[in-house]
Protein backbone atom coordinates (compact mmCIF):
# COMPACT_ATOMS: atom_id res chain seq x y z
CA UNK A 1 0.00 0.00 0.00
CA UNK A 2 1.26 3.45 -0.91
CA UNK A 3 0.57 6.05 1.78
CA UNK A 4 0.60 9.71 0.72
CA UNK A 5 0.24 12.97 2.60
CA UNK A 6 -1.55 15.78 0.77
CA UNK A 7 -3.03 19.11 1.77
CA UNK A 8 -6.24 20.69 0.50
CA UNK A 9 -6.02 21.46 -3.20
CA UNK A 10 -3.22 19.01 -3.98
CA UNK A 11 -3.62 16.19 -6.47
CA UNK A 12 -2.90 12.48 -6.68
CA UNK A 13 -2.58 11.00 -10.18
CA UNK A 14 -3.48 7.38 -10.94
CA UNK A 15 -2.24 6.37 -14.35
CA UNK A 16 -2.73 8.85 -17.17
CA UNK A 17 -6.47 9.40 -16.81
CA UNK A 18 -7.47 9.49 -13.13
CA UNK A 19 -6.91 12.35 -10.70
CA UNK A 20 -7.90 12.70 -7.05
CA UNK A 21 -8.02 16.17 -5.52
CA UNK A 22 -8.18 16.74 -1.78
CA UNK A 23 -11.15 19.10 -1.39
CA UNK A 24 -11.33 19.42 2.38
CA UNK A 25 -10.19 17.92 5.65
CA UNK A 26 -12.44 18.22 8.68
CA UNK A 27 -11.29 16.29 11.74
CA UNK A 28 -11.14 12.64 10.70
CA UNK A 29 -13.05 13.22 7.46
CA UNK A 30 -11.42 13.86 4.08
CA UNK A 31 -13.37 14.90 0.95
CA UNK A 32 -11.91 13.92 -2.42
CA UNK A 33 -12.88 14.93 -5.92
CA UNK A 34 -12.35 12.22 -8.55
CA UNK A 35 -11.78 13.00 -12.21
CA UNK A 36 -11.86 9.90 -14.40
CA UNK A 37 -12.98 8.97 -17.90
CA UNK A 38 -16.72 8.35 -18.13
CA UNK A 39 -16.15 4.64 -18.84
CA UNK A 40 -14.38 4.20 -15.47
CA UNK A 41 -16.80 3.35 -12.65
CA UNK A 42 -16.01 5.08 -9.35
CA UNK A 43 -17.82 3.91 -6.21
CA UNK A 44 -17.39 4.01 -2.45
CA UNK A 45 -16.26 0.58 -1.23
CA UNK A 46 -19.59 -0.29 0.42
CA UNK A 47 -21.51 0.57 -2.76
CA UNK A 48 -19.11 -1.47 -4.90
CA UNK A 49 -19.54 -4.47 -2.58
CA UNK A 50 -23.33 -4.18 -2.85
CA UNK A 51 -23.08 -4.12 -6.66
CA UNK A 52 -20.82 -7.19 -6.62
CA UNK A 53 -23.21 -9.12 -4.33
CA UNK A 54 -26.17 -8.24 -6.57
CA UNK A 55 -24.26 -9.41 -9.67
CA UNK A 56 -23.36 -12.69 -7.95
CA UNK A 57 -27.02 -13.32 -7.06
CA UNK A 58 -28.17 -12.53 -10.60
CA UNK A 59 -25.46 -14.74 -12.09
CA UNK A 60 -26.49 -17.65 -9.82
CA UNK A 61 -30.07 -17.58 -11.18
Amino acid sequence: MLVLSRVVGELISIGDDITLRVLSVNGGSVRFGVEAPQEVNVHRAEVYQRIQRKRAVEKAR
